[in-house]
């Protein structure tokens, strides 16, 4: 999976992705990540890319032209490429998008929004999806893009060492535990719960199923 990420600030993003798993992913060819900055593809010395927006109102808006290059370098001549773009009124975002994202495409364009938002006129150039990531509004779309590429890159083959560690094709619960089976802490014992330690799978797999049902 290649995903193509759009973006004015790509280094708000280099220290996740240079982290555990999708670093791994990265170094073993899984996936890989290239940034495009609209900054780049300016045609001004002051490589600006935001005007005051049409119609009145408070803060910048990006301007089209230099997303809308971008985007074209990314996609150069792929013609099976998924777009999206990050706005807290897209659709949302779940694992069954990202299955489906794994399963249709290798090249996967995501557009960071920022400041007021981006010229809508891109979209009338490239055929992308709204997406948000939740019910709420973020400064940019950098944190976004790194969820939605996180839950992508766990549905890539290898990329988790075990495949059966995606917890979202398992019974799982958010309640775990690990050794000891018992410590004492300001004189009152905590211990596992004993239906994890009798060897049973099924009652383990229906304690796990209840304990997430009721959270």
């Amino acid at each position: 999976m290649n995903f193509h990420i759009v973006t004015l600030f790509p280094e708000s993003m280099e220290s996740y992705i240079n982290s555990s798993i999708i670093k791994r992913a990265i170094a073993d060819k899984k996936i890989s990540v290239k940034f495009y900055n609209p900054r780049d593809f300016t045609d001004n010395k002051h490589n600006k890319v935001d005007h005051k927006p049409y119609g009145g109102g408070p803060g910048m808006v990006i301007q089209a032209e230099p997303v809308i290059k971008a985007i074209a370098k990314a996609k150069g001549r792929k013609q099976k490429i998924k777009i999206y773009f990050t706005s807290p009124g897209g659709k949302k975002f779940t694992t069954d998008i990202a299955k489906n994202s794994v399963e249709k495409y290798k090249d996967i364009i995501i557009i960071c929004g920022r400041y007021e938002g981006i010229d809508s006129r891109i979209k009338k150039i490239f055929e992308m999806e709204d997406i948000s990531i939740g019910d709420y509004v973020l400064t940019g779309g950098e944190l976004p893009t790194l969820v939605i590429m996180d839950t992508i890159s766990r549905q890539v083959k290898g990329v988790l060492g075990n495949e059966l560690s995606r917890e979202e094709d398992r019974i799982s619960s958010s309640d775990v535990y690990t050794r000891p089976e018992s410590f004492k802490y300001k004189g009152k014992i905590y211990d596992v719960p004993k239906v994890l330690l009798n060897g049973n799978h099924a009652d383990i797999d229906s304690w796990r199923a209840e304990n997430r049902k009721n959270k």
